[in-house]
């Protein structure tokens, strides 16, 4: 009987995409330009909180954003209509991108000449957090409804972000919300993670949060 031979296909995908992802990195380098990967659930306000962080970008820095969907182009329309550039990719049913995605993207801003690219990616806290995208930073949104359980549930994503911004605090009243729990939760996973209070619709926390960013880009422009 011949021996089975198992191939580790994830395993092999992701080794490929790091090197890609690491390639992307030098590319980006080269060009002086600053990307982040925002990754969360769907609804906990991404596209909300780049649109509060420009009032904060505008005169600093030159910045678009790369739209991640399986369909549509609501978010993309959303942020040009609040003068952001943004283009859409979609994923064709997939839940995430790979750095790949992310360079075909990257493509569609090469004119803007830009000194900030982030990356909005899938709304999912599973795929997202596997698959490196070239980002020079990882940044996860948790929005209060969701529940202070989730960096339980889904570990990786916490693990791998170097920045948790905890959205919607402006509800904080509403939910059954345990700060401290979702700080002990994360910090055990990651204590290196910085971690920002805001609520993208009344602006709270906003400021610092885009300070911080803008610090970023100034340590890797040198």
């Amino acid at each position: 009987m011949e021996k089975i031979t198992i191939i580790e296909l994830k395993e092999s995908i992701l080794k490929d995409n790091d090197a890609d992802a690491d390639k992307l990195r030098l590319e980006l380098k080269e060009k002086n330009t600053y990307f982040i990967n925002v990754m969360s659930a769907p609804g906990s306000g991404k596209t909300s909180t780049l649109t509060a962080l420009d009032k904060y970008f505008k005169g600093r820095i030159k910045w678009g954003v790369i739209e991640a969907d399986i369909d549509s182009d609501v978010d993309a329309v959303a942020l040009n209509n609040a003068g952001i550039i943004s283009v859409q990719a979609h994923t064709g049913g997939m839940c995430h991108l790979d750095a790949d995605m992310a360079r075909q993207g990257i493509r569609q801003l090469d004119g803007y000449e830009l000194d900030l690219i982030v990356l909005e990616n899938i709304g999912n806290l599973v795929c997202p957090a596997e698959f490196d995208t070239g980002a020079n930073l990882k940044l996860t949104i948790l929005s209060v409804p969701e529940g202070d359980d989730k960096p339980a549930k889904y570990p990786l994503m916490y693990e791998v972000s170097d920045v948790l911004v905890i959205n919607k605090v402006d509800a904080l009243a509403a939910f059954d919300f345990d700060k401290s729990r979702v700080e002990s939760d994360v910090r055990a996973l990651n204590p290196d993670i910085k971690i920002f209070y805001i609520s993208a619709k009344t602006g709270e926390g906003v400021e610092e949060l885009a300070a911080y960013i803008l610090d970023k880009i100034r340590e890797y422009r040198g």
